[in-house]
């Protein structure tokens, strides 16, 4: 395993790599940290998936997610991944999207535990994580440096997989396009987010914005934001 593979990255997009490593159709997944929910709405929109348990641990993002009455086969639940209200061995695929680093570090041998608890013999756990480096990660750092927590989610994997509880089935690295129309798209959508207070002063705020601004083009602000997968399967 490794944390970073520079060189080995291929230019793609995290739904391409999904459906090029899951078997999507037909399974039961549960998703941890499903945030607005709009790969909840891909996959359930887009695929023949029997249902999905969408959890999130932002309230005022769940009760968001509880008005959506348009995707019967998913459920959105409030939760977390170090206790999953799932029962044992009843779920085919696991999906975590940028946010095991969010899993607060001394939880995450936890979070392991229950996501080998509720997959079925040979089903299989999609870690996708933000890799530390590139343009964007330049600008997130100025308020939001996740440095030491991206390792920890790394070395989190790594001991999941030495326990003996999961089975590396794949390692994956990859580069995708990110658009942000103007400032206040960017703002809105990395800034003003429920589940985190940045406690950006005046003049954090101008050094953030003079950042981003220096990639501002006539068509908006375009990154490619470098992410590792770890396919993990149960035994």
């Amino acid at each position: 395993m490794q944390i970073d593979n520079p060189g080995h990255y291929r230019a793609s997009t995290e739904l391409d790599v999904m459906a090029e490593l899951l078997p999507l159709e037909g399974a039961r997944v549960l998703e941890l940290g499903c945030g607005r929910a709009w790969m909840t709405r891909y996959l359930a929109e887009n695929h023949a998936i029997a249902h999905i348990v969408a959890t999130e641990v932002d309230r005022i993002q769940h009760q968001k997610n509880l008005a959506v009455s348009d995707l019967p086969n998913v459920s959105f639940v409030f939760g977390c991944a170090e206790s999953i209200a799932q029962p044992d061995a009843s779920i085919d695929i696991v999906l975590m999207l940028k946010s095991l680093h969010h899993v607060p570090v001394e939880l995450m041998e936890s979070a392991f535990v229950e996501i080998s608890r509720v997959l079925k013999p040979g089903g299989v756990a999609y870690i996708s994580e933000p890799v530390y480096g590139g343009e964007f990660n330049e600008i997130l750092r100025l308020f939001n440096d996740e440095k030491i927590v991206r390792e920890a989610a790394f070395e989190a994997i790594k001991d999941a997989l030495e326990s003996g509880m999961l089975e590396s089935a794949a390692e994956y690295f990859f580069e995708s396009p990110g658009h942000y129309a103007d400032w206040k798209d960017f703002e809105q959508r990395m800034l003003n987010v429920t589940h985190t207070d940045h406690a950006i002063d005046a003049d954090l705020y101008a050094k953030i914005k003079a950042a981003f601004m220096q990639h501002m083009e006539a068509d908006g602000a375009h990154f490619m934001r470098p992410s590792r997968v770890n396919l993990l399967r149960k035994p």
